[in-house]
């Protein structure tokens, strides 16, 4: 490899052309090895002194977190369902130029190239993203038992969607030096570059469960482990310069960067209340843009860990509990008895999604909970999974009562009732969810810079 490139132009103000080197980390289908080969590039390219921003096609929150601990900076989304067509580029904008500008943006795709929501033509598929943020895509391909069909596979993805520019492969799970060549020599016909190749004798893999990787945050420091093994086989297999090449070869990017501030119109008061949000090992799910939005809506932020601190933060004036997996630290979660206490008799706000139902609600599993919401839930065989077109169906301390909001669940449990006498939602012609007093909570995971109104009315609340 050679001498550590140069930087890109840095991007001053947030608007203005930018020439920030970018592209998309694809595949064919799911299980082809996105989430190994982008983890390896950016902690890889890190490696080489260079400021890295990761980004994440879709709703995923377990895989930015692996990117987040290889780039050393926040792992962000990139989701045209849930935040419009027109945010995507401003908030990859806007994620490279924070903490530092990046000299370079890695975007890891999501199921296959052209996969997106069901029945509406590839929108939110890692190729529409790709054409949104103007990006070469870098394929990686499994080739176990496949010889020179890969190419006619690559031609076909290249032919499907014009628009979409695949600059070069990453053969993955090689067998052997001799099946690399035949692989090689197939795609030179097609005049398709490869960049690199994995064997199957050196892959490196993290650990799994029912809702895909284990998180970051339950497995340090494993997971740095697991980076710095991704780090070094990405080293030893990729051609990095070329990687860099094709990331250059994206135009400049001309759209403004997403403020915080701009999307939520400023603070909502003076006296900057607190609000809470949930964090640790049982509550890992979480936008980055949520607290940026708190923070411009006029709110103090402080993290707390339902495992651990006995009380909420002090001076806390509303809750935010995202999702996560409490099913895995159900007995730690009750444990924590005065906490639990604390948020069953709080005043204020509280807002949940998926996870914080489960842990406001009387029991999951049997093992009490919270008792803040009259529900029970229980891990079931059944993966609740798709993106939701949903309309808040009460007045809540984030959402008024008619407002459109787009969403994604992602779980394996339920809850009885399904939904309170006040449904936070309604979708498909049901009710989900519960609203009671100042909660809201729900199965559905929403992304707040889609809808920046739920910060600033969530800030309002507490300051009341």
């Amino acid at each position: 490899m050679s001498a550590v490139p140069e930087p890109s132009a840095a991007p001053g103000p947030p608007g203005g052309p930018w020439a920030l080197p970018r592209l998309v980390v694809a595949a064919p289908a799911s299980g082809h090895g996105k989430t190994t080969v982008t983890t390896g590039l950016l902690a890889a390219l890190r490696r080489r002194g260079l400021a890295v921003s990761p980004h994440k096609v879709g709703p995923d929150y377990i895989d930015p977190g692996y990117h987040a601990l290889a780039a050393g900076r926040p792992g962000r989304n990139l989701d045209p369902w849930l935040v419009g067509e027109e945010l995507v580029a401003p908030l990859l904008r806007h994620g490279a130029s924070v903490p530092v500008p990046a000299d370079v943006a890695v975007v890891e795709g999501v199921m296959g190239l052209h996969d997106g929501a069901v029945g509406r033509a590839g929108y939110a598929s890692t190729a529409h993203v790709a054409t949104l943020v103007d990006a070469p895509v870098l394929l990686v391909l499994d080739t176990t038992a496949q010889g020179r069909s890969a190419a006619a596979l690559v031609l076909g993805m290249r032919a499907f969607d014009p628009a979409v520019r695949i600059g070069g492969v990453i053969l993955n799970r090689v067998g052997s030096p001799r099946h690399e060549t035949l692989l090689r020599d197939a795609l030179a016909e097609v005049a398709v570059p490869v960049l690199g190749a994995v064997t199957r004798a050196v892959e490196v893999a993290a650990p799994a469960r029912h809702l895909g990787l284990v998180p970051v945050a339950e497995r340090a420091p494993e997971s740095l482990a697991v980076v710095e093994a991704l780090a070094g086989l990405v080293e030893a297999t990729v051609d990095l310069d070329a990687v860099l090449a094709l990331a250059r070869s994206a135009p400049p990017l001309t759209v403004d960067a997403w403020d915080p501030a701009t999307a939520v119109g400023g603070p909502a008061g003076g006296d900057r209340p607190v609000v809470a949000v949930a964090a640790g090992a049982a509550f890992t799910f979480s936008y980055a843009e949520t607290a940026e939005l708190l923070t411009a809506a006029g709110a103090t932020v402080a993290p707390f860990d339902p495992l651990r601190d006995p009380a909420l933060p002090a001076g806390t004036r509303a809750v935010v509990i995202g999702g996560g997996f409490p099913e895995v630290h159900v007995e730690a979660l009750s444990a924590n008895t005065g906490l639990r206490a604390e948020l069953a008799g709080f005043a204020g706000p509280v807002v949940a999604e998926c996870a914080g139902l489960l842990y406001l609600g009387r029991s999951l599993d049997g093992v009490p909970m919270c008792g803040r919401l009259d529900h029970q839930a229980r891990m079931t065989g059944r993966l609740t999974l798709g993106y939701r077109d949903a309309v808040a169906a009460t007045d809540s301390p984030v959402h008024p009562a008619g407002e459109p909001v787009r969403g994604h669940e992602f779980h394996r449990t339920v809850t009885d009732p399904g939904h309170g006498d006040r449904p936070a939602w309604r979708w498909d012609g049901t009710g989900h969810g519960f609203v009671t007093g100042q909660v809201h909570a729900s199965y559905l995971h929403t992304h707040w810079a889609g809808h920046p109104r739920a910060a600033r009315r969530l800030v309002e609340a507490a300051a009341r």
